[in-house]
């Protein structure tokens, strides 16, 4: 048993692939709650899939592809909040045409580079263990920021969370808040790619707070929880991966979404809804 555990770890790059796992499912995790209680799990998958044009002007330029993905999920984020800041559209309308022109953008892009299918698989498909010091650095310091971001504004996006008119009253800035949140979920879409790739990245915002809402009904344990299923399905997948041989991403996703099955199996929310 303890050369099961222990095995993986002689290889620098499983440990720096465990390391960098564990920081994107905690961030992702973390931040996944908001999208949860705000029922906007559509932006994360937007956010995700509208990196794309960046990551190819990145590759066409010969720049870095994550810097390009970085750029394009801030530009998207911004867009969707300026679109739909008067009301004049819903946001989730806003999410909707946007997604699917960044998404088209990044399409025609790519189908015109000959050798993408090679060169853009870890960005679409994630390869966590290729991540390199300079990544795992880069994942560490933008982890570090957003969680820092979630820490100091916590009271802040908890109001507009669950109550936006009130929290308009109390005259918090909501609009600068609403911005706050878009950017820092595109930023923990960019942290992520590296790990599970851009088809995978909404799964790990999603799955794991799913999970925490149908187990505990209080902001801050439903965080905690959150990032203790963030954290055991990317160690656990990892694993899975490592032994069996499939897709880094694939396993860490399939684990979050078993854990996510249990708990619905077993949460007090729905004992409560089946026993009304």
């Amino acid at each position: 048993m303890i050369e099961f555990i222990t095995s993986p770890f002689t290889y620098s790059f499983m440990q720096r692939g465990f390391l960098a796992a564990l920081l994107v499912g905690v961030l992702c995790s973390v931040v996944g709650v908001y999208i949860v209680l705000r029922g906007m799990a559509f932006l994360g998958d937007a956010l995700a899939h509208a990196i794309l044009p960046g990551v190819a002007i990145a590759y066409l330029l010969g720049g870095n592809l994550i810097l390009g993905a970085f750029v394009a999920a801030i530009a998207v984020a911004i867009g969707i909040g300026f679109f739909s800041s008067e009301g004049t559209i819903k946001e989730d309308t806003a999410i909707g045409i946007l997604f699917s022109a960044a998404f088209a953008l990044g399409v025609a892009l790519i189908s015109s580079i000959r050798t993408y299918a090679v060169d853009l698989s870890h960005i679409l498909f994630g390869n966590v263990l290729g991540v390199s010091v300079n990544d795992l650095i880069f994942t560490g310091i933008l982890t570090v920021i957003i969680l820092a971001i979630v820490a100091i504004n916590y009271k802040q996006f908890m109001a507009i969370s669950f109550d936006p008119i009130l929290a308009t009253m109390m005259r918090l800035p909501v609009q600068f808040l609403r911005y706050l949140m878009l950017v820092m979920l595109g930023l923990t879409v960019v942290v992520s790619i590296q790990t599970v790739g851009v088809g995978l990245a909404a799964a790990m915002l999603v799955t794991p707070a799913a999970s925490a809402y149908l187990l505990t009904g209080r902001l801050p344990s439903m965080m905690i929880v959150s990032a203790i299923i963030g954290a055991i399905s990317s160690l656990v997948g990892l694993y899975i991966s490592y032994y069996i041989n499939i897709a880094s991403g694939s396993a860490i996703v399939l684990t979050a979404t078993l854990i996510f099955l249990l708990a619905f199996a077993f949460s007090p929310r729905r004992s409560k809804i089946t026993h009304s």
